[in-house]
């Protein structure tokens, strides 16, 4: 690369600026922004966007600051299991008050703090009362009854309106928060849903840097982000909803398009209108894409960025691999052995045993999924979970993910992230004893997004 820049800084701040003002004044000088992605030291930008300052977001914060108020948002559940960063290797609720001090040292207040889906649990309360010492204000939300299904209680006095309304004062209210699933786009909507009983006609929208809407689905850029968020099993697509009401094709990625059908019908019943939004697409603020000052030189950039990922990625699986495989091998067993009483296990090890690239491991893992493969996440909630997974099917492809909802007490919905495969269950029992699977290196027990 020859060290010219790609991305005008300059020009994303001027661009960006309008943009977000300009839709304040399409909804009567009130909206609420969900900001996504990292404020501050976006490294990931700055590599597949030569030029671009790592802390532009922060810079913009400050030109909008005496238009905007900033609400910063944490996931209960996150707080009481000590999530951890992977890019900065610190807890989330250590990064909340990092990026509180971090937005100070900007001269940019932080309106206050709302911690989601709140429910009494102690590291969340302690979180709390340090935030209240510091005179930071502190907000608790609850879970949203019938979320995501029943709208008639999603938008009522049962769902959004049983959390109290968060003041503000500014027509613009920025509502960030360490990592995905911290409630942002909860909160702005429990607040929309208080504006509009009081009459006030406030709107929605969001901000995400990647991926760039207006660059090509196949471009370098945005394939560098499926790469780096292949963790989180994100991916780019076409957005349909963009395609059928324009004729124009816009990327989005997986979660928003999915979330989309769900968020419109939210939105008519707050608004009592046809929804603002006839796409994704459409609720984005972002113009990243119109500061590529060089496509040659961003490309460049980023097809490095995809190599590396891919090299760290089996770097990764090189180390998993050379984890102790008895050791995966019994607390695996283990697990299938409470999942899957009618199956013999030490069957499906023999048949993988002569893999050479570590199938023992992949074989039973994904035949934990099979078990629902064939039937196409029909509405199974009365089925007997021991009938449910009596059924085994053929092998998932890596991109699937399936979802079992027993008959049992719904307590917690646990994912479990191996070899690129997703199982989520929705049972106490299966929970219980998936959770030995955190026993193998290569598996991750989180609780899912709700």
């Amino acid at each position: 690369m020859n060290g010219l820049p790609g991305f005008d800084n300059e020009k994303y701040i001027r661009e960006q600026t309008v943009e977000i003002l300009e839709r304040v004044a399409r909804f009567q000088n009130k909206l609420y922004l969900e900001f996504g992605g990292k404020l501050l030291y976006d490294y990931h930008a700055a590599r597949v966007l030569p030029g671009y300052d790592p802390n532009v977001k922060m810079r913009l914060l400050r030109e909008l600051k005496d238009q905007a108020d900033v609400l910063l948002c944490i996931y209960a559940g996150d707080i009481e299991r000590k999530k951890i960063r992977a890019d900065f290797g610190i807890t989330y609720d250590a990064d909340a008050l990092k990026l509180i001090d971090d937005l100070r040292s900007w001269d940019i207040p932080v309106l206050g703090v709302v911690i989601t889906r709140f429910d009494g649990q102690p590291a969340a309360i302690q979180f709390r009362n340090k935030l209240e010492r510091r005179g930071i204000a502190v907000f608790t939300h609850r879970f949203t009854k019938g979320y995501p299904t029943d709208v008639e209680i999603i938008v009522s006095d049962e769902g959004y309106g049983v959390n109290a309304c968060i003041p503000t004062e500014k027509p613009l209210v920025i509502v960030t928060g360490p990592g995905p699933g911290s409630g942002k786009m909860a909160t702005c909507l429990s607040q929309l849903y208080h504006d509009y009983k009081r009459g006030l006609k406030s709107g929605y929208a969001k901000f995400e840097t990647f991926p760039i809407w207006n660059l090509p689905l196949k471009h370098p850029v945005n394939v560098a982000y499926e790469a780096a968020t292949a963790d989180i099993r994100d991916f780019n697509l076409i957005d349909p909803f963009h395609l059928e009401a324009y004729g124009e094709a816009a990327v989005n990625y997986n979660r928003d398009v999915e979330v989309f059908p769900v968020l419109r019908r939210i939105l008519e019943k707050i608004t009592g209108e046809p929804s603002f939004y006839r796409s994704p697409t459409d609720m984005g603020v972002n113009r990243a894409g119109f500061a590529i000052v060089n496509d040659a030189i961003t490309r460049e950039a980023a097809e490095m960025e995809i190599i590396r990922h891919e090299n760290d990625l089996h770097a990764d699986m090189a180390k998993r691999w050379q984890a102790d495989c008895e050791s995966a091998r019994k607390a695996i067993a283990q697990t299938m052995e409470v999942l899957m009483p009618h199956v013999d296990i030490s069957a499906l090890f023999e048949r993988a045993h002569d893999d050479k690239d570590g199938g023992e491991v992949f074989a039973v893992v994904a035949t934990a999924q099979n078990v629902v493969a064939r039937l196409g996440e029909p509405d199974i909630d009365t089925v007997p979970l021991a009938d449910l997974l009596e059924a085994v099917g053929t092998y998932l492809e890596h991109d699937q993910a399936v979802t079992i909802r027993g008959s049992f007490a719904a307590v917690r919905y646990v994912q479990i992230h191996a070899m690129g495969l997703t199982f989520a269950v929705e049972t106490h029992e299966a929970s219980e004893s998936l959770t030995k699977l955190q026993e193998l290196g290569g598996c991750l027990v989180v609780e899912a997004a709700r």
